[in-house]
């Protein structure tokens, strides 16, 4: 009565391995060539930025909404040559205010959003706003303060902010939110180079070499 079943037992490990196989090479696959796609994202956003450079809180009010800007970020890494390369973070305004203040570097602050890797994939946020793969992206948004619509994506009663001093965060967002104003919405395209960088995060959840997309809302500035 044994016998069977042990003929029968290669056949199940041979099924079960196939299952194993097939889990593996989806994951596999979903971060092949995750480098050159990944710079090639950057890349297609940076091509539509220009000159549309923001260097100073001048630049950033004179900013138009819908546009593509890059903001330098400060930094030793080299070129080839030896040479300093610049950083940049690329940024896109959703809502804009005259009236909001800046934030400081040692300021904490208030702050909705939603981070999507390259392929939409959400992996941290605390609200349903835009990604990546968002290419049309309706504007003008409706009044956040009106009833909004589900086109517009707005934080909702039922999300709750997150709070963080503004130089404790990763360089992209460091070096962005102190060109935006209290009250403004931002999309934000970051180099890896000023994420997480070449060995991703410390959890393990982001890996390196990856490009973020956050939709970020400033909320406030913290006491």
């Amino acid at each position: 009565m044994k016998r069977p079943f042990l003929l029968f037992l290669p056949f199940l490990l041979f099924i079960a391995g196939a299952f194993v196989a097939c889990e593996e090479v989806e994951e596999a696959g979903k971060y092949d060539n995750w480098v050159p796609r990944n710079e090639a994202f950057i890349d297609s956003i940076k091509g539509k930025t220009g000159d549309n450079i923001v260097a100073s809180l001048e630049d950033a009010e004179k900013m138009e909404i819908g546009t593509l800007y890059a903001i330098s970020v400060p930094t030793s890494g080299t070129g080839g040559n030896g040479t300093l390369r610049p950083q940049y973070v690329y940024c896109k305004k959703l809502w804009k205010t005259d009236s909001g203040a800046y934030p400081l570097f040692t300021e904490k602050v208030s702050v909705f959003y939603r981070g999507t890797f390259i392929t939409g994939e959400e992996f941290d946020g605390n609200f349903d706003g835009f990604g990546a793969t968002d290419r049309e992206i309706p504007l003008p948004l409706s009044d956040p303060l009106s009833e909004n619509s589900p086109e517009s994506k707005w934080p909702t009663a039922f999300n709750s902010p997150s709070e963080f001093v503004v130089s404790e965060v990763i360089a992209g967002w460091t070096w962005a939110l102190q060109y935006m104003r209290v009250g403004e919405r931002w999309m934000l395209y970051i180099p890896w180079q000023s994420g997480y960088g070449a060995s991703g995060s410390s959890s393990g959840d982001i890996p390196g070499y990856t490009s973020l997309t956050f939709d970020v809302c400033l909320e406030g500035i913290a006491d």
